[in-house]
């Protein structure tokens, strides 16, 4: 049965299109056509900014964007991509799957991650060709780098494994790839978006059997608006860690592993010594997580109420303490302040609706929701400010990370 209208909705002449030129481009690379498709998405974290790597709640939805592959398999043990755009392909040999210091943060530690744990867990692993094109917007905040594990993990499961491996399974094999591999101390939100698809709500208490609830909602007369902002995420990898790292810090004060562990009132109880020991940052970044998972909580008992507004509130609320107490909007000595700046032209632009840093932060992308009377004027006064290609219009996906089946 096809599935390409819950992957591509009323676009299916666009896909066709796209999957000839796809098509074409594979015979060029290795001269023969490819067996499978494939499409792994993009991903918004809709709410729950920071949460997930202290075991933490968060709302996450595949998004209509997507890294597109044409895939045959191979017999020779290596597994071969060409990416449009990249004149070099990669190539990796599926029995050298040691750590390599020269592949931090490049696609071939990604492969190699999941190839070492797909084996550590008693999987099948084989070589294939792919060519892949994606319309993702890189380092943007959309999750490009878990959108290519759950593709290479989703090639994996169907040519190799019958397509029996669970999407939470493949998204823990992703986190470790990236994590390991790609060094990246990244928590699970991404990852479990693009494997399930959907609209998500996950409770990442138990980070090992996390808890989701998939439902669907309308969003009636608004429109989900990105603006990338600029910048690459490559270089702020200590950024995040710092988050983290300052979290953790905190619920180790405690004796406890992470915030998820720590009674807030404990906490407020003991912000003396905290600060004392710890400054006033980690302090302010454990404020954030503990209200941010109760936003979560409210936002998702709103959506299920069908109540759109107090949705939006907790969205406002929670974009106030990402730049307040967070302080993922803007990075010491950097002038441009993209995300800063884009966050406070949405408040100032948008009449009704919401606006928030979407993702990591630093750099890269802010989320708005607007309303459909107000979408053409907003989306061009951001196009003015930050170019043509960089604001965008999306549409929440239903389907994960799959094979497209005609």
């Amino acid at each position: 049965m096809s599935n390409i209208e819950k992957i591509y909705g009323s676009k299916k002449q666009w896909y066709l299109n796209r999957k000839d030129k796809v098509s074409d481009d594979f015979f060029n690379q290795f001269k023969e056509y490819p067996n499978y498709f494939f499409s792994s998405p993009g991903r918004i974290e809709v709410l729950g900014n920071h949460t997930d790597h202290n075991n933490g709640l968060v709302m996450v939805s595949a998004v209509d964007l997507d890294i597109f592959a044409a895939v045959k398999p191979r017999k020779d043990n290596q597994i071969v991509l060409n990416s449009e755009g990249y004149s070099n392909k990669i190539i990796i040999q599926i029995d050298d799957l040691e750590i390599k210091d020269n592949e931090e943060g490049k696609s071939e530690a990604l492969i190699r991650g999941i190839l070492y744990k797909f084996k550590e867990l008693g999987y099948n692993i084989g070589g294939f060709s792919a060519s892949m094109t994606s319309n993702i917007f890189k380092g943007a905040g959309l999750s490009s780098s878990a959108a290519f594990e759950l593709l290479i993990c989703q090639i994996l499961n169907f040519i190799y494994n019958d397509n029996k491996i669970a999407e939470i399974e493949l998204a823990k094999i992703s986190q470790f790839a990236e994590n390991k591999y790609f060094m990246k101390p990244s928590g699970l939100l991404d990852q479990t978006g693009i494997a399930l698809g959907g609209f998500n709500f996950v409770d990442f208490k138990d980070v090992n059997n996390p808890q989701v609830e998939n439902f669907s909602f309308s969003l009636k007369d608004y429109r989900i608006v990105l603006i990338n902002t600029g910048g690459s995420h490559a270089n702020l990898t200590k950024n995040y860690a710092a988050i983290r790292e300052d979290m953790q810090k905190v619920a180790q004060y405690f004796k406890k592993e992470t915030l998820r562990e720590v009674s807030e009132k404990e906490f407020y109880d003991n912000l003396y010594f905290i600060k004392k020991k710890l400054g006033g940052r980690a302090i302010l970044r454990s404020m954030h997580y503990f209200e941010e998972n109760k936003r979560v909580k409210e936002a998702y008992e709103a959506l299920k109420n069908n109540d759109i507004q107090t949705f939006f509130n907790k969205v406002n609320e929670s974009g106030k303490s990402s730049y307040e107490m967070l302080q993922n909007c803007y990075i010491d000595k950097d002038t441009k302040q993209g995300i800063a700046l884009a966050y406070n032209l949405g408040k100032k632009w948008i009449k009704n609706g919401a606006i928030r840093v979407h993702g990591g932060g630093f750099k890269g992308t802010v989320i708005a929701y607007v309303h459909v009377d107000e979408q053409i004027d907003f989306i061009e006064k951001m196009k003015n400010i930050f170019g043509e290609r960089h604001v965008t219009k999306v549409n929440l996906r239903p389907l994960g990370a799959s094979i497209i089946e005609e």
